[in-house]
């Protein structure tokens, strides 16, 4: 009977100690996508200095037509990497780590809750 209290209790903290990606506001999202508004675009389906962000939830990365991605990006659309939920919310903090060579020169958005508020804000724009 210890024993399986104990692996229960273990089992508890390690779900506990996991990240979960935080539920976001598609509102709030809108706001903090200003930040993104000087190189994408969320609306028309238009390149802009990055390429648009339109439809990117489900997305195979570097697959938009027309636009010139970097090595990096390219590297990462040629391994199978999908634009989800979760790539996001490795990539937006720290865009260079996750993709070394990327062009994009935003540092990053640090707080996880507006990461979570503007991946919220593009699953709604198909």
């Amino acid at each position: 009977m210890s024993r399986i209290l104990i692996i229960s209790s273990l089992a508890a903290m390690v779900m506990a100690a996991t990240p979960a990606l935080a539920d976001g506001d598609a509102a709030a999202g809108e706001k903090v996508f200003i930040k993104c508004k000087a190189c994408h675009e969320n609306e028309q389906g238009v390149n802009k200095i990055g390429p648009t962000l339109k439809g990117i939830v489900g997305r195979k990365t570097a697959s938009v037509e027309g636009y010139a991605y970097s090595d990096g990006m390219k590297a990462k659309g040629d391994a199978g990497q999908v634009w989800d939920e979760a790539t996001l919310a490795a990539y937006l903090p720290d865009p260079k780590a996750y993709v070394p060579g990327t062009k994009m020169a935003f540092a990053g958005l640090k707080n996880p809750q507006e990461v979570a508020d503007v991946i919220a804000y593009l699953k709604s724009k198909p």
